[in-house]
């Protein structure tokens, strides 16, 4: 309920219920390609599946900039899904060398002025690869940026009855000077269990 995604630690497993967990499950069977960072990947070790659902597996996306994900992560060694792993220019060969299994595609882009990749560049090269549809799941620093980039058309923000007082923010942004400066999107509330599911819509994708 403060807006954490995880305590000081890192530790996050698990905050939302199981009801919540069915939703994300849901959410990455309706898309072509699920997002995590680099930092999301190393801490969680995910598996990025549809395990709790009927679908397919999305392609995995690691956004990687520095080549610092540990090669024994499971969506470099579990071939259930596709998986691209995006570095950035500068990282070196020998790294953008280091296999796993067949089902492993790396791609460079270059990086901005904060040594990060622009959420756009990511957004063309997945629409190239035929992967038009995307979910950018986490962290909550790879959220942010792409929010503030404008590719965000849907933002799904799960609380859950918690305090967890301290710890990492779902949402780190600009600072603003003056709330007429916030977002205030439409929204909508749904119960999932016994949390609560707040549907935002950041862009009118009508047209």
């Amino acid at each position: 309920m403060d807006g954490r995604i995880a305590t000081e630690s890192g530790h996050s497993h698990y905050i939302n219920g199981h009801e919540s967990l069915v939703h994300l499950h849901r959410l990455r069977a309706l898309v072509d390609a699920v997002v995590v960072g680099a930092g999301t990947a190393s801490a969680d070790n995910p598996q990025l599946t549809v395990r709790h659902v009927s679908g397919t597996n999305p392609t995995r996306v690691v956004l990687d900039p520095r080549g610092r994900i540990p090669s024994d992560l499971a969506l470099l060694n579990t071939d259930s899904a596709p998986t691209l792993h995006i570095v950035g220019s500068d990282v070196r060969s020998e790294l953008q060398a280091t296999t796993s299994l067949a089902h492993v595609e790396r791609c460079v882009l270059p990086l901005n002025a904060s040594g990060q990749f622009n959420p756009k560049d990511v957004v063309t090269l997945l629409a190239e690869k035929g992967l038009p549809r995307v979910l950018i799941e986490g962290g909550g620093i790879t959220v942010s940026q792409f929010i503030e980039a404008g590719a965000v058309d849907r933002l799904h923000l799960l609380v859950a009855p918690l305090l967890i007082g301290s710890g990492r923010p779902g949402l780190k942004m600009t600072p603003i000077e003056t709330l007429e400066s916030a977002l205030r999107p439409p929204m909508r509330t749904f119960r999932c269990g016994d949390d609560t599911l707040f549907d935002l819509r950041l862009r009118d994708t009508t047209t």
